[in-house]
């Protein structure tokens, strides 16, 4: 693994943890760490011996934001010069791709579970970039925040999409048209984080849920239900969910990992699971999701 400049990727356990690493400027989000969180998403992505993806933020906070050192101009086009090759030199719709949604989207496309721990305060796009992640859990002291339009700009990330099937479109819209910070307490009343705990409970809580689904679930049927869940958010119809869980059902239940489900049940132990993921799609017939449009071309 290439080593990392504003981030820290280390495996154990079957766990990949990435950290947010710049915690003398706590954590605030720059260009680099944008090309690095991706990177080290589709590392993940691509190794068989991770499981599950933990996000966290090293020291006091998860990530306060936009690196606003730049003054002024910070959110002016000339945060465009010098962006890597790969998806940051990418344009969308005939624009430059936003580094947030570059990051949120290779999130997104993980196959595997990937869960965050946010320490302190994750505001902006400390919080946008959690949101295609699959569980939040937030420290006692962790603030969150939505900030743009008291920037003068809008919500980025792709959370245009992703807050509102978060939380629902009012709870939503509160929070990003005040744009105000609150506390843990009220992200757990508004379906932002599914847990609340002790700051010294939080590493200890997120790798705990990492090790049961390593322990205790199929690679390539957590891959393949994550798939389904993400992408019927915007199905039309049950019926397209039927479709594509009926052929998963057809190809999983003829599969070694079912037999060893049930075995491993019928004999009351652990299961060994061995199907490996692979490089594509979990399940024929399942597409990977989310599919890249076709307007999404190099710079």
């Amino acid at each position: 693994m290439t080593e990392f400049a504003q981030i820290r990727y280390e495996v154990a356990d079957r766990v990949a943890t990435i950290t947010l690493h710049r915690p003398e400027q706590r954590n605030a989000f720059t260009g680099t760490m944008a090309d690095e969180l991706t990177r080290a998403a589709t590392a993940a992505d691509a190794d068989e011996s991770v499981r599950v993806v933990l996000v966290t933020g090293a020291g006091r906070a998860f990530c306060v934001g936009a690196d606003l050192s730049g003054g002024r101009d910070t959110f002016d086009s000339k945060r465009l010069a010098n962006r890597p090759s790969g998806p940051m030199s990418q344009t969308i719709g005939g624009v430059p791709r936003d580094r947030g949604g570059v990051v949120s989207l290779a999130f997104a496309a993980l196959r595997k579970p990937v869960i965050a721990a946010v320490n302190g305060v994750a505001v902006g796009v400390g919080a946008t970039m959690t949101l295609p992640m699959d569980v939040r859990i937030a420290a006692e002291s962790a603030r969150f925040g939505f900030p743009f339009a008291r920037r003068g700009i809008v919500t980025e990330a792709a959370s245009g999409w992703f807050l509102p099937r978060v939380v629902g479109i009012s709870q939503a819209m509160e929070w990003v048209a005040t744009g105000r910070v609150f506390d843990a307490a009220e992200a757990l009343r508004g379906g932002l984080v599914s847990r609340v705990v002790p700051d010294d409970e939080l590493l200890p809580t997120a790798r705990a849920l990492a090790a049961e689904i390593v322990d205790n679930t199929s690679a390539v049927a957590v891959a393949t239900a994550r798939e389904l869940l993400w992408s019927m958010l915007g199905a039309p119809s049950p019926w397209d969910s039927h479709r594509l869980e009926s052929q998963a059902l057809m190809e999983l239940g003829s599969g070694p990992d079912a037999a060893e489900g049930v075995a491993s049940f019928l004999e009351k132990r652990p299961p060994e699971f061995t199907t490996p993921l692979g490089d594509g799609p979990a399940v024929a017939g399942v597409p990977r999701w989310p599919a890249p449009p076709e307007d999404v071309q190099p710079a």
